[in-house]
């Protein structure tokens, strides 16, 4: 009965701050600010590639599994949690427990998009560029040997764009939730959804491309392996938008009309979406360009700014299709950089009392100081190691592959340990919602999750040492 009383007494301040905490208009707002988060760079070249890497539609099949198991529990477990306590990752991991490991897991939560969204917005300022060449008919320079390399290694330039892309997320942030997030999701993921579509028809219908459209779409278990399930669980993990602060904010705006049970569904079919496409966007280009060679798409991060280039420039309509394909990109970025500063504003507001404008700007300080070096790495800081790594790779690496693992381990002891799974139960069910796949949740969550979270850990960092290849 102790949680029971300890969450009730918070609640009440709960409830009265919910008159003037921000939120958003209703079901929809929500799912499509949830999903713009999910839906980022990570769907459009690192799914697909993976994809390629690890069995084409044998790992397809593998991430879809655990989306609507291992990826729901956590989406829900992270909305529960932020709606219930009406609070971002901090104060939220307060509420039903005073033991100091836990109140440290809210901080790790909280963290991780602070240090995320300036190497994002860095990578997003990369996409700037590419849209604004193609847009001056610059088809051929991009696709020039060499021109990526030029590009990230000319500090000026890399700045220049990293500041752009950085003037826009704060923009959409200083409007507020549902003047900025909210409406701009609203804009965004639709136009998103159908620019995928045409550039993935228009990929799939190219000479050559239905090898890769067969190899992408039809399982083949011959093309099984451990590591297609360890990277399939990572993509999953990333993709999804998991322990970055994110859900846990978004979900503590969610009015309780609104079904979590359904909006997480939406979000998992939104986001697996438009996975599947960017892989029949890919995919099938790339088999077509190669000539069915697969290794081409192991290019990894290189694959959309210098693989993806070349491979429109091979095709007719490049200059339009590039233009295509780059907005579509830019939205998707711009969209996830826009949650993963949210959820550091949010904080700011909670913890430290701040105004909405002022924390924006904080946030903007930080993006810049941070993103800066990230961007200067490749140039005139590029001598500038930490273990060994340049600015990004080593945001990257600490964020990604060490503090989102750690936190999403914290979810869920938090979950088990102090919050209760009856709370999670409760929750589920306001309003007369139902929760259909409450077994699937509670199964997951009481023995599997964290198991799959500690794979996640292990394997990533075994990655970045050279033990194993993801």
């Amino acid at each position: 009965m102790k949680q029971k009383t300890e969450y009730n007494s918070e609640s009440a301040g709960a409830q009265a701050q919910d008159k003037t905490r921000h939120s958003f208009s209703g079901q929809l707002g929500f799912i499509l600010a949830a999903a713009g988060a999910s839906v980022g760079l990570g769907n459009i070249w690192r799914f697909p590639y993976l994809a390629a890497r690890y069995g084409g539609g044998i790992f397809l099949l593998i991430y879809i599994a655990l989306a609507v198991t291992f990826g729901y529990t956590m989406i829900v477990a992270e909305n529960v949690i932020g709606r219930r306590t009406r609070k971002s990752p901090v104060g939220a991991f307060r509420v039903y427990s005073d033991n100091k490991l836990f109140h440290a897991g809210g901080w790790i939560n909280a963290i991780i998009p602070m240090l995320i969204v300036p190497y994002y917005s860095t990578i997003g300022g990369w996409v700037v560029n590419y849209l604004v060449q193609y847009i001056r008919g610059g088809a051929h320079a991009v696709a020039a040997d060499g021109y990526f390399g030029e590009f990230i290694t000319d500090g000026l330039r890399s700045e220049l764009w990293f500041l752009v892309f950085a003037f826009c997320t704060l923009a959409v942030i200083f409007a507020g939730v549902r003047s900025g997030i909210e409406r701009v999701s609203r804009i965004m993921m639709p136009i998103l959804v159908v620019l995928a579509v045409a550039v993935s028809i228009y990929s799939v219908t190219r000479p050559g491309a239905l090898e890769g459209v067969a190899y992408f779409l039809i399982p083949n278990p011959k093309n099984f392996s451990w590591m297609t399930v360890v990277s399939a669980m990572g993509q999953m993990f990333y993709s999804l938008s998991i322990a970055m602060g994110i859900l846990i904010t978004f979900g503590s705006y969610m009015k309780d009309t609104v079904s979590i049970e359904k909006a997480t569904r939406n979000v998992e079919l939104f986001d697996t979406g438009i996975a599947v496409i960017a892989g029949l966007m890919i995919i099938p280009a790339v088999f077509a360009f190669s000539g069915g060679d697969a290794s081409v798409l192991n290019a990894g991060p290189s694959l959309m700014f210098i693989t993806i280039p070349k491979v429109l420039d091979s095709m007719g309509m490049s200059t339009f299709m590039g233009f295509m394909f780059f907005l579509l990109v830019f939205f998707a970025a711009l969209t996830s950089s826009v949650a993963l500063t949210e959820a550091a504003v949010s904080t700011f507001e909670d913890e430290l009392g701040w105004n909405r404008h002022f924390s924006t700007v904080m946030m903007g300080v930080i993006m810049v100081a941070l993103g800066t070096l990230s961007c200067l790495g490749y140039g005139p800081l590029g001598d500038v190691k930490i273990l060994g790594m340049q600015f990004l790779d080593f945001f990257d690496f600490i964020t990604n592959s060490v503090m989102m693992p750690v936190a999403a381990i914290f979810i869920c002891l938090y979950i088990l340990k102090a919050m209760g799974v009856e709370e999670v139960e409760d929750e589920m069910t306001k309003c007369g919602s139902v929760f259909r796949r409450r077994k699937i949740f509670l199964f997951m969550m009481r023995y599997l999750c964290i198991v799959f979270l500690a794979v996640i850990l292990v394997s990533s960092v075994l990655q970045v040492m050279g033990v194993v290849k993801i």
